[in-house]
């Protein structure tokens, strides 16, 4: 499975980046591709492109905060959930996204 991701915290730092970092080696071991863009203090980093989103096959928005540019994803499955649950749950929140 393809997916991409966004994760975001209020304050943008540790937990941005632990997010991202559980959900890009629990879907890895898993034998899935991803990317995550990180949304915080330094702005959006390794901003998705429109090919990522499109290719995708699905999106995961781990933020605690409204994330920005949202509209780049209609259309796609998207499942939301919190920061905390990325960090502490990895392979759960995968396994929303392919129910």
């Amino acid at each position: 499975m393809k997916i991409v991701a966004i994760t975001a915290c209020p304050t943008g730092i540790a937990h941005t980046y632990m997010a991202a970092e559980q959900l890009e080696r629990t879907a890895k071991a898993l034998g899935h591709s991803i990317r995550v863009e990180t949304q915080g203090a330094m702005g959006i980093e390794n901003k998705l492109t429109a090919r990522e989103i499109a290719e995708a096959d699905g999106v995961i928005f781990a933020v605690d905060i409204e994330a920005e540019q949202l509209e780049r994803f209609e259309g796609k499955k998207c499942i939301r959930v919190g920061v905390a649950e990325a960090i502490k749950n990895p392979k759960a929140v995968l396994a929303k996204l392919g129910s």
